[in-house]
Formats: structure tokens, C-alpha cells, sequence
């Protein structure tokens, strides 16, 4: 997120003697994006981030295409994705190319005696159901239903759960997760037509310094590979830190909707982007007040994209036996539009309860073989009903 800030102990000037209390130094760490020319934070830990006592064999959770090509309308019920104790091992990609990968989790335990960090995308983790603390090493993030956590690539993160009942909707970007670049000024502020400002972004708090030497198992992705690292001291030992590069969350239900006499195109909803791909919030809202204005959104032929819908509560005007946690992809290449029926029902209706995360991806997804599992086969002639 693209505005400064800084938690616990720094020295006044970087790249400068910072000594413990004993005298010895702490150990200065720049944790830098796109080389040197992106967004960055310095992190001062209370040893060298490097020392590495034993690393095991890698093993694969790559996605397993199942359809690589297809011109299907298609729906996976996602609470059918059974919970697992392990968020890792709970974690179900179902769709996936070459710019981000999106899975469905359902994890009963939090993190306890492992740490987890995904080193080549940026994680957006949208919380359906559950609530907790995502603890890293920059502080801590309270979450609970509807937020999102944006963590960054090369964060070594914990998620605490509350309860064992937990919903997870995750977004891996192989690009950075930026907020849209049209509602922000050229100092990176957001400006006053965006739908949520800085007031709105939760930033780590709390910072705890863990100062403890031991066996610390550290799970890094790459590459579609797990790589189990065994690091020899606490991966949250910082003392200080300050930058821009870090984690923090935001709530759906603070995002502002953007309404007017007309029916409103899907982009007024966006929240976030990444490269060729955009995340949107769709929240409840007043519907268009043109005494003519057909709510109801109308057919659309996606040309150079999917279209993604991952739904989250309310009832939809334009879709027929929605239910909590399912997805709805339709295909660039062909229209698609509301329900029969919907159209003329949405005439006169003055608001929506809708909640739902939208994606847009501009190459196409592929289905997994967990997707295939949880398909609806019959989605594709709902509107033939």
C-alpha cells in the first residue's frame, strides 16, 4: 500500500549503527520489489534473517489442469470444498493462468508450528467465514468477515483462527496487488472520487518481538513448489521497521458504491489490480433513479475477458439459485446476462443487498481438478429454464 509507515525501534538514519542493549548490533534487512525500483521497507531484526539450519525436499502443490481450453458458462459450488485442519493443506486451487491462481480454503486450526511464506506473488485472502489474527513479523492485523488481507510477496505470515468454522476466497498475484491507479493523485494518495480512502486500510499493529533462537519450520512457495526451510531463529524478530512494503487489510463493507441514474459499468466497482487482471467489490447500494432505469444489469458480450463472480451474501437480481461461496465463470468469447425473468422483476426495485467479489481476468482461466469436483454440470442452460 503506497503510503509510509513504521512500527516498533529504528535507528534515526539507515544504513547506520543500531546496537542491543548488550552492545551488539541488530541485524538490517531491505526487503525491496522490482529490484530496487519499487516499493520498499527496511527491518531491523535481533539476528541475521539468514541463518538456515536444515532444509528439507520440496514438494509440489502445483494446480492440476483439468479443462485447459473450454466456452463454457460454468458455477462451482465453493462450500463444497470439505475443511481440512491445515490451512495450507485446505487451500483448493480451481482456477488458474499464467497472471493469478484462485483457491478456496476451509481451515479448522490456525498456524501454529509452521510459518508460511509465498515468495514469488502477492496474496489477497478474502475472509467469507471466520475471524482471527494474521501475525507477521511487521506486526499484527485483526480480520474477521469480509476483509481482505493483502500480503505482499516474501512476507512470512501466521493466520490465528478464533473458531474452527472459516471460508477462505484467495487470490495469488504473480504481480504486484496495487490499489486502481485512476483513483490515485500522482503522490499515490487516494483521491476524493475513489470509493475508499487510506482511513479505510487496516496497517500492522501491535508489533511483538519474538528475540528466540530454536528449530523455526518455515514452508516458502516457489515456483509451485513447497520448499520446507528450518530457520534457527524466531521469523518475527523485529525490533523495528518502517516503509512502504507490507501487509494490511480492508474491508468490503467500507467500500463506498458508485451509483447513478443509470446502470453503473462493472469498472466503478473495482478495488484492487494486478497485471491483466482486476479485483472488484460489489456492495449494497441504491439502483439507478432514472425513472426509466432497468436495475437489472444487461447482456454482455465480454470480448478480451473472463468474467468471474465469487458470492458472498444477499440476494441477486439477476441470478437464480445463487447460494453463499459459489462461482460463476463466464467466458470471454461469448455473451452472458441475467436470468430469465430477472430483467422485468428488477423494474421499480430501489436497492440491492448483494455482496460479492468480481474478477476480471484478460487470459483466460483454466479449471482444475479440484474445480471439476465441485462443478455444477448444468449451469450453462440456466438460461434456457
Amino acid at each position: 500500500m503506497p503510503f509510509y509507515h513504521t512500527l516498533g525501534e529504528i535507528p534515526h538514519k539507515r544504513h547506520t549503527i543500531f546496537r542491543k542493549p548488550d552492545g551488539s548490533l541488530y541485524a538490517e534487512e531491505l526487503v525491496s520489489t522490482e529490484g530496487f525500483s519499487s516499493m520498499y521497507s527496511l527491518v531491523y531484526h535481533c539476528y541475521p534473517p539468514t541463518i538456515v539450519k536444515e532444509l528439507g525436499e520440496p514438494y509440489s502443490v502445483e494446480p492440476k489442469i483439468a479443462r485447459e481450453k473450454h466456452l463454457k458458462h460454468t458455477s462451482l459450488i465453493g462450500f463444497n470444498i470439505e475443511p481440512e485442519d491445515d490451512y495450507l493443506k485446505s487451500r483448493k486451487p480451481v482456477l488458474v493462468n499464467s497472471d493469478l491462481h484462485i483457491s478456496l480454503a476451509a481451515p479448522r486450526q490456525s498456524m501454529t508450528d509452521y510459518f508460511y511464506k509465498n515468495s514469488q506473488a502477492d496474496e489477497v485472502v478474502f475472509v467469507h467465514k471466520g475471524s482471527g489474527t494474521l501475525k507477521t513479523g511487521f506486526g499484527n492485523i485483526k480480520f474477521g468477515y469480509g476483509d481482505y488481507l493483502v500480503i505482499p510477496r516474501g512476507t512470512i505470515y501466521q493466520l490465528h483462527f478464533n473458531d474452527t468454522d472459516n471460508r477462505l476466497f484467495i487470490v495469488e498475484s504473480f504481480s504486484p496487488i496495487r490499489t486502481p491507479k485512476r483513483y490515485r493523485n500522482a503522490f499515490g494518495q487516494l483521491m476524493e472520487h475513489s470509493p475508499y480512502c487510506e482511513r479505510d486500510i487496516k496497517r500492522p499493529q501491535n508489533l511483538e518481538t519474538h528475540d528466540e533462537k530454536g528449530d523455526f519450520k518455515v514452508l516458502i512457495k516457489k515456483q509451485g513448489l513447497i520448499y520446507p526451510y528450518i530457520y534457527g531463529t524466531h521469523p518475527f524478530d523485529f525490533i523495528g521497521w518502517d516503509g512502504l512494503h507490507y501487509p494490511w487489510a480492508f474491508s468490503i463493507h467500507d467500500f463506498e458504491p458508485i451509483t447513478g441514474r443509470l446502470h453503473q459499468p462493472p469498472p466503478v466497482h473495482q478495488t484492487f489490480e494486478g497485471n491483466n487482471f482486476v479485483i472488484c467489490s460489489f456492495v449494497p447500494r441504491k439502483f439507478d433513479y432514472h425513472p426509466q432505469s432497468i436495475p437489472a444489469p444487461y447482456n454482455h458480450s465480454n470480448v478480451d475477458s473472463d468474467e468471474l463472480l465469487y458470492y458472498v451474501d444477499g440476494d441477486f437480481m439477476s441470478r437464480k439459485n445463487v447460494v453463499k461461496g459459489q462461482i460463476t465463470l463466464h467466458p470471454g468469447g461469448i455473451p452472458h446476462g441475467p436470468h430469465p425473468g430477472s430483467v422485468e422483476k428488477s423494474i421499480g426495485k430501489e436497492s440491492t443487498e448483494e455482496l460479492a467479489v468480481m474478477i476480471d481476468p484478460f487470459h483466460p482461466l483454466m479449471l482444475t481438478e479440484d474445480a471439476i469436483k465441485i462443478e455444477d454440470p448444468n449451469y450453462y442452460k440456466s438460461w434456457a429454464e
